[in-house]
C-alpha cells in the first residue's frame, strides 16, 4: 500500500518515520524548504534519552504529486488545513483513503465535502512529541498511538487493509469502527486541559492547587461533557474517570500543545479546538461561559501575534 504523509511535524514526522523504518512505502508531502532539509539530513527523531535517530525518507512537493496513493495520512495544524487540502488533492484517486489526525471535528466536514465520505476516515493521534529548533521531532513522553476508522459504511479502502498498512510499525495501531466517539472524547479532554492551562497560564497541577482552581477545572470539564452529550456523543464512564483524574491532578505538570504554543509565541489552534466547541454549544443551547472566555482570551493573543507578524 502506498502511503502519503502530509506534514512532517511533531505527529506526522514521528509516525511517518516509524512507518518508513518498518519498510512501508511512504512519501512525505512537505514544503520545498522542509523537503530540502529532509533530503539532506533525513527525518531526525530524538528519543527520551536524548539520542537522535535519522531516517532517510522519500519527500515530494505539491507540484510533483500524482494520484497513485492508497492512503493519505493528514497531520497538519488546523490553521494549515485549507492549504493542505489544496496541496494533497492531486494525490487522491478513486481508491484513496484520507485519514486525518487533527484535533476537534471541524476538519471532518471540510474533508468530506471535498473528497466524499467514502474516501475519508476519522482519526485520533496520541503522541507526546514536539518539533525542535532544528526541525527534529522530540519525544517528551512514551505515548504513541494512532486510532482510525471509516466514516462511511462503504469506504473505498476497508478498515482491515488500512489497519494492515499501519500495524506493526513500532507504535500502537488501533482500528475503531466507532471512530467519531473516540474523536469526541479526545476533543473533550484536549479542549478542557488546553482551556484550563491557557486561561490560567500554568500547567494543571498549579492550577488545581490555586484557590478556586479545583472548582474551576471541574466546571470546565462539566461544560465540555455537556456539549459532547448534547451533540450525541456522551463520553464513556471509563474515559470520564480517567479524564477527570488527569484534569483534577494537583501535582502533575500536564498541559497541551495549545498551551505550549501560547507560551512560546507560536500560532495556536484556538478556532479549531476551542472556538468550534463554543459554536456548537451556542447552536445547541448549551451554556459554555468558561469556554467562551477561553476563546476570547486566545483570540486576543492571536490578534496580537498577527499584528506583530
Amino acid at each position: 500500500m502506498r502511503i502519503l504523509v502530509v506534514g512532517a511535524g511533531a505527529l506526522g514526522g514521528y509516525f511517518g518515520a516509524c512507518l518508513a523504518r518498518a519498510g512501508r512505502d511512504v512519501d512525505f508531502l512537505v514544503r520545498p524548504a522542509r523537503a530540502e532539509l529532509l533530503r539532506a539530513r533525513g527525518l531526525r527523531v530524538r528519543d527520551l534519552d536524548g539520542g537522535v535517530e535519522s531516517t532517510p525518507v522519500s519527500v515530494v512537493t505539491a507540484d510533483r504529486l500524482g494520484a497513485d496513493y492508497d492512503l493519505v495520512l493528514l497531520a497538519v495544524k488546523s490553521y494549515g488545513l485549507e492549504a493542505a487540502i489544496k496541496d494533497l488533492s492531486p494525490a487522491v484517486g478513486p481508491r484513496t483513503a484520507v485519514v486525518p489526525f487533527l484535533n476537534g471535528m471541524r476538519h471532518v466536514d471540510a474533508l468530506v465535502e471535498r473528497f466524499g465520505a467514502d474516501r475519508v476516515y476519522g482519526g485520533v493521534g496520541l503522541v507526546q512529541t514536539r518539533l525542535g529548533a532544528e526541525g527534529e521531532v522530540e519525544r517528551v513522553g512514551d505515548l504513541a498511538e494512532l486510532v482510525y476508522g471509516p466514516l462511511s459504511d462503504t469506504p473505498v479502502q476497508p478498515l482491515e487493509r488500512v489497519h494492515a498498512a499501519l500495524d506493526g510499525a513500532g507504535f500502537a495501531a488501533t482500528p475503531a469502527p466507532a471512530i467519531r466517539q473516540r474523536m469526541w472524547e479526545k476533543w473533550v479532554f484536549l479542549a478542557t486541559l488546553g482551556a484550563c492551562t491557557c486561561l490560567m497560564r500554568g500547567t494543571i497541577g498549579p492550577v488545581n492547587r490555586a484557590p478556586g482552581g479545583a472548582e474551576f477545572t471541574s466546571a470546565m470539564t462539566d461544560e465540555a461533557v455537556a456539549i459532547a452529550t448534547a451533540s450525541g456523543f456522551p463520553p464513556g464512564e471509563e474515559f470520564l474517570r480517567w479524564a477527570r483524574s488527569v484534569i483534577s491532578d494537583t501535582t502533575a505538570a500536564n498541559s497541551t500543545t495549545l498551551y505550549w504554543d501560547l507560551t512560546h509565541g507560536n500560532p495556536v489552534e484556538a478556532d479549531h479546538i476551542i472556538g468550534d466547541l463554543v459554536h456548537r454549544a451556542r447552536d445547541l443551547g448549551v451554556p459554555a461561559p468558561l469556554f467562551s472566555l477561553a476563546r476570547t482570551h486566545l483570540s486576543v493573543y492571536a490578534a496580537a501575534l498577527a499584528a506583530d507578524a
